[in-house]
C-alpha cells in the first residue's frame, strides 16, 4: 500500500484538519480525516443576523390560542430546538418571534413546508427563551401562542463532524456536498440529523442526501452534474442535535462555494485513452496506463479530491514485497481513499495507450499530467470503465458512481421524484 509523505495535520480546538489523509496507488482503504468548512459559531449564540429586518408586530388574536412546541415551562431543551405550533385547519403561520431573556431577538426562517421555524444559529446553552407564534386562519381570524423554555447545559459527549466545502472556493461540476461524522450516525438517528443539513443552490437544482452504510459520511448531489456557475450554500446545523447513543452534535458548519466550468475526464480501458471534455467539447485525448491485473484500477465515476504538484509514494508497508517502493511523484490528483490517482509516470510512457502496468493509478506522461493539473479543480469528475474491479462505495467521493435511482435509496428521508428543493 503506498502513501504520501506529508506534514502532520493540525487539529485545532475550533476547526478540524483541512488536509486529506494521503495514500498512494494501492488497494487498502484509508479512512478520511475531517475537513472543516467555515463554522457558524464555536459557541452557540442567540445574536441576531445582520441585515435582517425586525419582525412586524403580530395582529391582535381573534381565534383559538395556539399550542407551541417547546411547551411553556419546558427545561433542558437542545440548542438545536426549532419552534412549531399546532395551527388550525387551513391556517398558516404568519410570524414567529424568539427572544432570549435579555431581550435580544433571534433571527430564523420558516421551513418551506411550514412545519417549523429554524433559528439561523444555535441557541445558547443554559438560557431562557420566549417564543411567540401567530397564525392566520382561512376564516380571517388570527391565533397566537407563547412559550417560555430553557435550553440544556453544554453536553459533555459530542460527535465530531466535518464539511468538505470551503467559502469562496471554486469546484468542479461533480463536487458533492460531503459531510463526515465520528463516530458514525446510528441508522435510527439519520433522519433527524438529515433534517438539519440544509443545501441551497442558485440557480435552483433539486437534490438529495445519501448515507454510506456505516453512517460516517453523507453526500448531497443533484440528479445531474451541477450547472456551471452554480452557487452552493450549505449549513450543517448539528450543534446540540441529540443522538440515541447519548452524544450531541458538536457545532454548526457553513460554507458558500461556486461551481466553475465543466471539465470532465473519461477513461476507457479498451482503448487505454482518456478523453477530456471542457464545457462539452473534446479538448484533448491522452494515452494512459491503468492498473495491471494484480492491482487493477477501479471502474466507476470518481472525483478529484486533492492535488499535489510534488509528493512521494511510499509502499514499504505493503504485505507483498513486489509492490514495495518509494517514488517521487509529480502532478498527483487523488481519486480514492484506497490510493488511486492521476499522476505523471515517465517510467511507463513507452506503454501508455497500449498496456496496463500501474498499481491502480491512471498513469499519464509528464507533459499530459502537467496539462491536466493546470486545468483541473477539486470536484472535477473522471469516469473509468472496463477494468477488472468496480469502485467500492465510500472509497472516495463516490456519489456519482451510483445511478440517481440508487443514490436516493440512501436517503434517510423520502425523496420526491426528481429530487427535493431547499428545506429553508
Amino acid at each position: 500500500m503506498a502513501r504520501f509523505t506529508r506534514a502532520g495535520a493540525v487539529v485545532g480546538a475550533l476547526t478540524l484538519a483541512a488536509s486529506l489523509a494521503l495514500t498512494g496507488c494501492g488497494d487498502e482503504q484509508k479512512k478520511p480525516e475531517f475537513v472543516g468548512g467555515a463554522q457558524a459559531s464555536t459557541e452557540p449564540s442567540a445574536s441576531a443576523a445582520p441585515g435582517t429586518a425586525e419582525p412586524s408586530k403580530p395582529a391582535t388574536p381573534s381565534g383559538p390560542a395556539l399550542t407551541l412546541s417547546p411547551a411553556n415551562g419546558t427545561k433542558n431543551r437542545p440548542v438545536s430546538t426549532e419552534i412549531s405550533a399546532k395551527v388550525p385547519d387551513g391556517g398558516k403561520v404568519s410570524s414567529v418571534t424568539l427572544a432570549a431573556a435579555d431581550g435580544k431577538a433571534v433571527e430564523g426562517k420558516l421551513r418551506t413546508d411550514g412545519s417549523a421555524w429554524v433559528p439561523n444559529a444555535p441557541l445558547k446553552y443554559g438560557t431562557s427563551y420566549t417564543a411567540t407564534v401567530t397564525a392566520s386562519g382561512s376564516d380571517g381570524t388570527t391565533s397566537q401562542g407563547t412559550s417560555t423554555f430553557t435550553t440544556m447545559a453544554k453536553p459533555k459527549s459530542t460527535i465530531g463532524s466535518g464539511l468538505y466545502l470551503f467559502d469562496d472556493k471554486s469546484y468542479g461540476v461533480a463536487m458533492p456536498v460531503v459531510t463526515e461524522f465520528h463516530p458514525g450516525i446510528p441508522k435510527k438517528d439519520r433522519a433527524a440529523v438529515q433534517k438539519r443539513m440544509f443545501v441551497h443552490t442558485d440557480p435552483p437544482q433539486p437534490g438529495a442526501w445519501h448515507w454510506v452504510a456505516n453512517g460516517t459520511q453523507a453526500y448531497y448531489r443533484a440528479p445531474e452534474y451541477w450547472k456551471p456557475g452554480t452557487t452552493i450554500t450549505v449549513r450543517i446545523a448539528l450543534a446540540g442535535v441529540p443522538l440515541s447513543n447519548g452524544r450531541y452534535g458538536d457545532i454548526d458548519r457553513k460554507a458558500t462555494a461556486k461551481i466553475g466550468r465543466s471539465f470532465v475526464m473519461k477513461v476507457d480501458n479498451a482503448t487505454k485513452k482518456m478523453t477530456v471534455y471542457e464545457n462539452g467539447t473534446v479538448v484533448r485525448t491522452i494515452p494512459v496506463s491503468l492498473g495491471k491485473k494484480s492491482t487493477p484500477s477501479s471502474s466507476g465515476t470518481m472525483v478529484v479530491m486533492e492535488k499535489k504538484a510534488a509528493t512521494v509514494f511510499d509502499t514499504r508497508d505493503d504485505p507483498n514485497p513486489a509492490n514495495r517502493y518509494v517514488t517521487d511523484i509529480e502532478f498527483a490528483q487523488r481519486l480514492t481513499w484506497g490510493g488511486e490517482y492521476i499522476h505523471a509516470a515517465p517510467w511507463s510512457e513507452h506503454v501508455q495507450g497500449r498496456q496496463n502496468v500501474s498499481h491502480g493509478c491512471v498513469n499519464v506522461s509528464t507533459a499530459n499530467a502537467r496539462w491536466l493539473f493546470e486545468r483541473t479543480r477539486v470536484g472535477d469528475p473522471i469516469t473509468v470503465k472496463g477494468t477488472e474491479r468496480k469502485l467500492a462505495a465510500g472509497n472516495g467521493w463516490t456519489a456519482w458512481s451510483l445511478s440517481w435511482s440508487d443514490f436516493v435509496k440512501g436517503s434517510a428521508l423520502p425523496v420526491p421524484e426528481g429530487g427535493s428543493g431547499p428545506a429553508l
